[in-house]
């Protein structure tokens, strides 16, 4: 496929705008990309994962009976923008950089991907088994698709992840991991001009709390932990018997999730007669750089290579992908092999036309020959 061939067919994904929590238009894309991979002559199956999310689609160039361990491709079909964003944001051109919701995360790494596996089996290359996956909720944890592509990982030797490039066209090898916890206070209310003093304020807990939890950021050790939201009380003059909040922490190995999630459940309230509800669970699990990871790392730079550019790898991030869940389940994992841009999840997203041919020509070249 020629780079203007690719560009219009990434054009025609962005203006189908797919949200994570539209379900109706995560199937129209997914629809359409089946279509496509099945003039292909690739094998197709779309499966719904319920009333919230889209279908989840897998692509595939397994010949009927071969079950060898193969390639594992992740992608992802929804964004984080709403129905809309493209009348506020339209899909244009501006010198080599193409904007619109999506694009660059990760549409266009996508659609690379894709015409990557449509080269491989045009030329019925004597390759491993690739099997893609377009995920439609990864933008939102991707809770319904994780039992498919957990297990879809245990029959590949590689798995290979089309987010986008970091900065500089860098590829990423490890990421933090995602904690959640939800913490109820339950106090007891009170009048509180007549009465103040029988009550127990589950605000004010929650205060200590909070305070509790923030602290346990280190950035040393590249552990965070936010408080991103709370809630409580019914009006001024009632002691509030109720307060929640919810936070997330995130983390770079599974020894500090297990450590962090273990002070947590530990928390024991601060002010008597008050009692703490707390649910903390992993998420995403840590996702680490091993030496078998190193090593498809190694044969990827040699591919980027050949296809005239450096791949080098980005430090460890933040963001969490479904990269996590692979790379946990012990599969070499590399990730953000999609095209270069910038600006992800805001409106001033883009990727470079000039990165789709040598992108192409390196996710053909490496599909081709890992073993």
């Amino acid at each position: 496929m020629s780079a203007p061939a690719l560009l219009h067919q990434i054009q025609r994904w962005i203006e189908i705008e797919t949200p994570s929590h539209d379900p109706a238009a995560v199937a129209t894309l997914a629809r359409l990309v089946q279509a496509d991979a099945r003039a292909a002559g690739l094998t197709t199956q779309l499966q719904p994962l319920g009333d919230e999310v889209g279908p989840l689609l897998t692509v595939s160039n397994r010949a009927i009976g071969d079950e060898r361990p193969g390639i594992l491709v992740l992608a992802h079909l929804d964004t984080v923008h709403p129905v809309g964003s493209l009348a506020r944001n339209p899909l244009r051109i501006e010198d080599d950089r193409v904007f619109g919701p999506g694009g660059f995360d990760m549409k266009a790494g996508a659609c690379v991907a894709l015409a990557a596996l449509k080269n491989v089996s045009a030329r019925q290359a004597h390759c491993l088994p690739i099997d893609m996956l377009f995920v439609p909720d990864e933008e939102i944890g991707s809770a319904k698709s994780r039992p498919l592509i957990e297990n879809a990982a245990r029959n590949a030797r590689y798995a290979l992840v089309g987010e986008p490039a970091r900065a500089g066209g860098h590829c990423v090898t490890a990421r933090k991991g995602i904690g959640a916890l939800r913490m109820q206070v339950h106090g007891c209310a009170a009048h509180a001009g007549l009465q103040h003093h029988l009550g127990r304020n589950a605000i004010r807990e929650l205060a200590h709390q909070v305070l509790a939890l923030e602290a346990m950021t280190d950035y040393d050790q590249g552990v965070t932990l936010n408080v991103g939201r709370v809630e409580g009380g019914t009006g001024t003059n009632v002691v509030p018997d109720h307060a929640a909040l919810a936070a997330e922490f995130r983390m770079p190995t599974q020894a500090l999730a297990e450590s962090v999630h273990a002070r947590v459940m530990a928390l024991e309230p601060c002010t008597p007669d008050v009692r703490l509800q707390i649910e903390a669970w992993l998420k995403r699990p840590p996702y680490e750089k091993t030496a078998a990871s190193g090593d498809l790392l190694a044969q990827a730079q040699l591919h980027a290579a050949k296809a005239g550019f450096e791949l080098q790898e980005a430090p460890m991030t933040g963001g969490a992908s479904d990269g996590n869940f692979t790379a946990a389940m012990g599969v070499p994992t590399l990730d953000g092999l999609g095209v270069a841009g910038d600006g992800a999840h805001t409106a001033h997203e883009h990727f470079l036309v000039s990165s789709l041919g040598p992108r192409l020509a390196f996710w053909t070249s490496l599909l081709e020959h890992l073993s």
